[in-house]
């Protein structure tokens, strides 16, 4: 997501190597595209020429391009149109893109660049979008304990507490992510879809040649967020090369990988998720688990019969396959150990379930 102008589209074309045009905006047509992409991770590549299987399948990552939010800084206020809100809802994290770059083809507009205010702004529409949403809770809340009957009012009440809490936390400037909830509350709000309770990524958009490492707490000052520079023009040339000629091309510009690389594991670190694997001649392939999930559920992520007939799982971590390179050379030296069903599975963990149904 995005203010117009601020190149959303350039960084979704980066991430995704999609096409789509970057040079018109129009504030009246809703637009959202989705692509599905491979997370790059160079341990499948490094399993896949260890074992040769005939099959390598990296875990997957779907990002959703969205209209820009229309109005800039004079919608401040007026929150997302119910489109964009419905789009935006459906998704498990925010990316939201800022303008770092300055052009002449491409003019910023009043105030000129300014990647801290724009920021600002989309957060304010978040906000209030969210706000809009608790107020007429709440108004819904109170016309239901007038009429209640008086076993069913101390829910009502505590849930009114809880939705006026969540209230004064966004009037304050406050995410839903920031508030310190129960489990049983985060479990309550997840019908709500608050997008201020969704983890926030924020990119500034630069130029290139620009500096990454600039300090952008402004940005990461709140629970569940994140922010990293992109020079986004130059992301975009490098995911439209073949893939034979990007090595040479970042070794020209002397970048050691491709900022899109960085950004996606940030993302994974976002959403507390974690890479594990599994390794055979058949097919080496990289799963995507909840970070503190247990070995039933990473059964469950393969296949639903591995978790309903779940034995035992055999681990061994990426640094000691690597350094066993075989199977049988890790179970002689006591690299691959049996696990129950609540071992923790860790990131980088080779797993290979042992079922019976």
């Amino acid at each position: 997501m995005g203010l117009p102008l601020s190149g959303k589209t350039t960084i979704f074309n980066a991430l995704t190597r999609s096409k789509l045009e970057t040079s018109s905006y129009s504030a009246a047509r809703f637009s959202f595209s989705t692509a599905i992409i491979d997370v790059l991770d160079p341990r499948v590549d490094t399993l896949s020429a260890l074992f040769n299987p005939r099959k390598t399948i990296y875990a997957k990552i779907q990002f959703s391009d969205i209209s820009g939010v229309a109005g800039g800084q004079a919608s401040r206020g007026t929150g997302l149109d119910t489109q964009l809100l419905n789009a935006a809802s459906k998704c498990d994290a925010l990316l939201l893109v800022v303008r770092g770059f300055e052009s002449d083809q491409v003019p910023a507009g009043d105030g000129g660049v300014n990647p801290q205010r724009d920021y600002d702004i989309l957060l304010q529409e978040l906000i209030f979008s969210d706000l809009v949403i608790v107020e007429h809770r709440i108004e819904r809340i109170e016309e239901g304990i007038q009429r209640a009957k008086t076993a069913d009012k101390p829910n009502l009440e505590h849930e009114l507490a809880l939705m006026q809490r969540i209230s004064d936390a966004l009037t304050e400037g406050s995410t839903v992510a920031d508030i310190e909830l129960t489990d049983e509350e985060a479990v309550f709000l997840r019908s709500f879809q608050f997008l201020t309770a969704k983890p926030l990524m924020t990119v500034v958009n630069a130029n290139e040649g620009a500096p990454t490492d600039i300090e952008l707490g402004w940005a990461s000052g709140h629970r569940a967020a994140a922010a990293l520079v992109l020079q986004g023009e130059l992301e975009a040339e490098i995911a439209q090369l073949p893939p034979d000629e990007v090595a040479d091309f970042l070794a020209s510009y002397e970048i050691p990988e491709p900022g899109l690389n960085r950004l996606v594991r940030m993302c994974y670190d976002l959403l507390g998720q974690l890479s594990f694997f599994t390794v055979g001649e058949d097919e080496v392939r990289a799963w995507t688990v909840e970070r503190g999930a247990p070995a039933l559920e990473a059964a469950r992520t393969i296949h639903s019969d591995l978790a309903r007939g779940f034995i035992r799982a055999e681990v061994t971590s990426y640094a000691d396959m690597i350094a066993c390179k075989t199977m049988a050379e890790a179970r002689r030296l006591g690299k691959l150990r049996l696990e129950g069903r609540d071992y923790i599975v860790q990131d980088g963990d080779i797993v290979h379930v042992r079922f019976s149904i």
